[in-house]
């Protein structure tokens, strides 16, 4: 971190107000935590990608061309994430708007469509308007037997809320993706970005709640257009991932450094650490959990293409009730490229394996905030080390610790200049700072003074 992003660390966290939380929100998010693996149940390792866009919305291929990619490139589960559309009923799309989406020479989109799939697949018929040519946008329904798997591969339907906020003259993004939707969600609006977070999230809350189907909310690319402030993401204590990780060259993930009168904006982890110094210390709920998407659109040439980013999740079985209990409990983690073969925490340390790939070598660096520390150094370097099986021990002031491993090795699609493959683990040591829940207090039985 530059000298000039620790001066903003220092005025976000200074800025920031100190609310009072309500014992039954803090019960509920302890329940959300709750261990959801049943002791002794096998697990193994899902390859998932939670952000990526079709022509059903601005992308540039076919839903099934760009499931194909997925599927064939080691993929387990895939969410389709248009913006503010689920792929359902009949949409027509004139073929000359297809064409014109492609970035590159090569095979046209429309004769790859028919060599993938045949013929007979793919529809298309005169526009009554004008007589152009249009091809029919296949809904995920038709397609989804043609790929899914039992236990190695899934689709789950998402969609990215895409809403924003007035501010003066600009606007700012405000981007939500939802997966494992039952009903598609209208962007809801806000008075403030804070705003347009919590009315977003109550309605999928709503949804899920009343369909009685688990959905996995991330909020994406904070430094989009400059968006998101660390402060307007602290406060929602309801949103529990954002992207720490997306593979769109253009959503800055790096952020900036102060000059010519721009102030400085701290990068994606960066913003993490502060976000998660705040909810923890001030706030005492549960931190953020970090992504890795591609928020993939191109798929024939172009700035913005597929698997840059993923997650990793550690799951009894391949079905997206599993797969979000897993996250929601930090069974998992982001990556751009390192494989990892155990991420482990207990009380006393954090330990990290990793798949060594032939001619890698690798930087492990753990970072976290102390309880009592300046707030210059949120999210701090605690730790490092070379090795491809680490481990930091606790110890006892972090009020979180998470894991970054870099690889020597380039990235083989990078998305920003010079950029390596990496991964990142959950942030883990911070339950101990909070309040105990009800429920578990009301299970501590006091003889004598002695509490046992």
């Amino acid at each position: 971190m530059t000298t000039r992003q620790r001066v903003l660390v220092v005025f976000c966290l200074a800025l920031f107000p100190i609310v009072w939380v309500g014992a039954d929100f803090l019960l509920a998010q302890y329940q959300a935590l709750g261990k959801v693996i049943p002791s002794g149940a096998t697990l193994r390792w899902y390859k998932g990608n939670t952000h990526t866009h079709t022509l059903w919305s601005d992308g540039n291929d076919f839903p099934e061309s760009v499931v194909r990619y997925y599927k064939v490139n080691g993929y387990n589960f895939l969410a389709l994430t248009d913006h503010n559309v689920l792929s359902r009923g009949e949409r027509w799309m004139p073929v000359s708007e297809v064409v014109a989406r492609r970035k590159t020479l090569g095979h046209p989109t429309m004769e790859k469509y028919r060599a993938l799939f045949g013929a007979d697949w793919v529809e298309t018929r005169e526009s009554e308007k004008d007589g152009a040519e249009e091809v029919r946008l296949k809904a995920l329904e038709e397609f989804r037997g043609t790929f899914e798997k039992k236990g190695e591969f899934l689709l789950i339907e998402g969609e990215e809320v895409t809403d924003g906020y007035k501010d003066g003259d600009r606007k700012r993004e405000v981007h939500i993706n939802a997966i494992n939707l039952g009903e598609e969600i209208a962007p809801q609006g806000g008075g403030s970005v804070e705003e347009v977070i919590s009315n977003n999230l109550r309605l999928i809350r709503e949804q899920e709640q009343r369909l009685h189907r688990p959905i996995l909310v991330h909020l994406n690319h904070p430094n989009f257009q400059w968006s998101i402030k660390p402060t307007d993401i602290a406060s929602v204590i309801d949103q529990r991932f954002f992207e720490v990780y997306n593979g769109h060259p253009f959503i800055n993930h790096l952020g900036r450094e102060a000059a010519n009168g721009v102030e400085a904006v701290p990068g994606d982890e960066q913003i993490w650490d502060i976000v998660n110094t705040i909810r923890i210390r001030d706030l005492k709920v549960p931190p953020l959990l970090g992504v890795a998407t591609d928020d993939a659109h191109h798929y024939h040439g172009g700035e913005s293409s597929p698997g840059r980013g993923w997650v990793m999740v550690h799951a009894q079985k391949l079905a997206a009730p599993d797969l979000i209990g897993a996250m929601r409990d930090g069974q998992f983690y982001a990556s751009s490229g390192v494989t990892l073969s155990l991420v482990h925490d207990d009380s006393e340390s954090l330990r990290v394996d990793i798949v060594k790939q032939e001619g890698a070598t690798y930087v492990t660096e753990f970072f976290g905030t102390r309880k009592d520390s300046d707030p210059s150094q949120t999210g701090e370097l605690l730790a490092s080390d070379e090795d491809t099986m680490v481990i930091y021990h606790f110890s006892g002031d972090e009020l979180f610790v998470r894991a970054r491993v870099t690889s020597s090795l380039d990235h083989p699609n990078p998305s920003f200049e010079g950029q390596k493959q990496q991964a990142w683990t959950q942030p883990v040591g911070w339950k101990a700072q909070l309040p105990a829940p009800q429920s578990e207090l009301e299970n501590v039985a006091v003889d004598g003074g002695v509490t046992k």
